[in-house]
């Protein structure tokens, strides 16, 4: 008769996959810097809708942290601004931003992190080059078939006007922030190049 010592395989050993502190500080950060890129002076574009470094946060966020780290740091961006801390664009807080004309936006950017994250994931084994030009291709394909169609809800509904009004109000961000997903695969890839186990954590 032979005992059998327990083992550390099996549901055990594959069941530890939660964020660690480091993830929690990363996501905590990135947050952070949405916020601030939210509230830096802003051009008021289309329909009052403004011009902001928000995107770029968003993008940069999913780009360095992966999809689920990225979607968290956006998540919990937005729901610190939802609680009242004055940190949507133009220095807004609360709930009742979501019902403005940058209310698709908002549910926009969680979506953009967590594609353009996936992505850049799944790049960054083939090379800084190669993953600086999937995430820029990316953003610029989120820009347009997410944030583009989901702001462009936002404010036919704010606005009650046609789907082909509140398009017109949107296409002018699309260039602006197509290049602010193109700057942020660049920065990504130079915070990869001297952290290369960043995004396989």
């Amino acid at each position: 008769m032979t005992a059998t010592s327990p083992t550390t395989s099996g549901p055990s050993r594959t069941r530890r996959r939660g964020l660690s502190p480091t993830d929690l500080a990363l996501v905590t950060t990135f947050a952070a810097l949405i916020g601030v890129c939210a509230i830096l002076p802003a051009v008021n574009g289309v329909a009052n809708v403004p011009f902001t470094l928000q995107m770029f946060g968003v993008f940069l966020a999913g780009a360095v942290l992966g999809g689920v780290r990225g979607f968290l740091a956006v998540a919990l961006y937005l729901a610190v601004a939802t609680a009242g801390v004055p940190i949507f664009s133009q220095g807004q807080a609360g709930p009742g931003v979501w019902a403005g004309a940058t209310g698709g936006y908002l549910l926009a950017f969680p979506i953009a992190a967590l594609l353009v994250g996936l992505v850049a994931s799944a790049a960054v084994r083939r090379g800084t080059t190669f993953q600086t030009v999937a995430v820029a291709v990316a953003a610029a394909v989120v820009t347009v078939a997410v944030v583009g169609t989901l702001g462009t809800l936002g404010m036919a509904r704010a606005f009650d006007v046609s789907w082909s009004v509140a398009w017109g109000y949107a296409t002018p961000f699309f260039a602006v922030d197509i290049a602010k997903g193109v700057i942020a695969a660049i920065v990504a890839a130079a915070v990869h190049r001297a952290f290369p186990q960043l995004l396989r954590r």
